[in-house]
């Protein structure tokens, strides 16, 4: 798998998106939550642009009358259909057996252990103050 840095974690504030460029593709990167969650933007059936998508919570009943929300902020809903998907791993809820977005492992690390590598070189006294998002395809 590449690794790619996107963005410093400053960079999407909480309930933000950004949308980045990977080897082609468009991918964006949501932060919900303290996570990221990284989604392809390509939808098999048209839709709104995904990062217009509603972020929303799971809404359930356990009987008539009494609702409960979980996962707040964690599925998102297209703007133009209502179709729902989860941000962990791009199911969607309206048809979960033909259509899915793809996702991609997300990680944050801090820019003091990016500097780190296999190889070994001359170095210098360099000093980190952010953390950056790093998304694996």
């Amino acid at each position: 798998m590449a690794r790619h840095i996107v963005a410093r974690t400053s960079d999407i504030p909480p309930g933000g998106n950004k949308v980045v460029g990977i080897e082609g593709r468009d991918i964006v990167v949501f932060h919900v939550n303290g996570e990221f969650f990284a989604l392809s933007i390509a939808v098999r059936m048209p839709a709104a642009p995904l990062e217009k998508a509603a972020c929303v919570a799971r809404l359930t009943s356990p009987e008539p009358g009494v609702y409960k929300r979980s996962r707040v902020g964690e599925l998102l809903r297209c703007a133009w259909h209502g179709w729902e998907f989860d941000m962990r791993n791009g199911q969607s809820y309206f048809d979960p057996a033909r259509v899915k977005i793809r996702s991609y492992p997300v990680a944050v690390e801090s820019g003091e252990e990016l500097q780190k590598g296999p190889y070994v070189a001359e170095t210098f006294p360099v000093h980190v103050e952010d953390s950056y998002v790093i998304i694996e395809t």
